[in-house]
């Protein structure tokens, strides 16, 4: 890495813990806040103005959670690296995030090294968990097609069309696959009518049991 300070947008709707981390980070070498947010929807404009090496996004937050800003940010810009520090420990959490994009996942918990640390190795690009999440998600890379899905699955799908696939058979209405994507209530309409066609399914149920029994719908 260069001896360019690492650049770091924090986004967190709880104004104490993100005036807090800001003021922590700001006061070690080798770290500038650049940018923060206080929700997901705020985040993505000031992740595209600042264009920071990381951004360390809590995940329950108002207009827009940070699931869904993750998937926006890293669509945007790949080189970005996204480090997840929540409170949220569930299994659905800590995998929707990494199916977002995410690099990095920690609890906020962690001490100041370890948040420290973890911007670094997710700077660098390297993906980063922290101890208590690191045993499931070794389980989770390990696991058999039949345990999560793949990239193959529907191959006659898009990437996006298998993306709102997945999401219908999590049970996710059309407005919230929108809001969950960043796309247009239409462009969901079109692709959800070109998923119907392309499986040769009558409707949206019929959709949803050929996703499950392939392993989609586990967000």
């Amino acid at each position: 890495m260069s001896d360019e300070p690492i650049r770091v947008v924090l986004v967190d709707d709880h104004p104490v813990y993100r005036e807090g981390l800001s003021a922590l980070l700001s006061s070690i070498d080798g770290v500038e806040v650049v940018g923060t947010a206080a929700d997901g929807q705020d985040a993505i404009d000031v992740v595209a103005h600042h264009e920071p090496d990381v951004v360390v996004m809590d995940v329950q937050m108002p207009r827009l959670d940070g699931i869904a800003a993750t998937r926006e940010i890293v669509g945007r810009s790949p080189h970005i690296g996204v480090l997840v520090l929540t409170m949220s420990e569930d299994d659905e959490t800590v995998f929707s995030a990494m199916r977002a994009g995410a690099r990095g996942y920690l609890l906020k918990g962690a001490g100041q090294d370890e948040i420290l640390r973890s911007i670094r190795s997710v700077a660098g690009g390297e993906a980063v968990f922290g101890r208590a999440l690191a045993r499931r998600v070794a389980e989770f890379f390990s696991a058999g097609p039949s345990s999560r899905p793949v990239a193959d699955v529907f191959p006659q799908l898009t990437a996006r069309e298998r993306e709102i696939l997945d999401l219908l058979a999590a049970g996710r209405s059309n407005p919230q696959i929108a809001q969950a994507l960043f796309l247009s209530p239409k462009t969901v309409r079109n692709n959800v009518s070109n998923i119907f066609a392309k499986l040769h399914v009558a409707d949206r149920a019929e959709a949803i049991i050929r996703a499950r029994d392939a392993g989609l719908g586990h967000l």
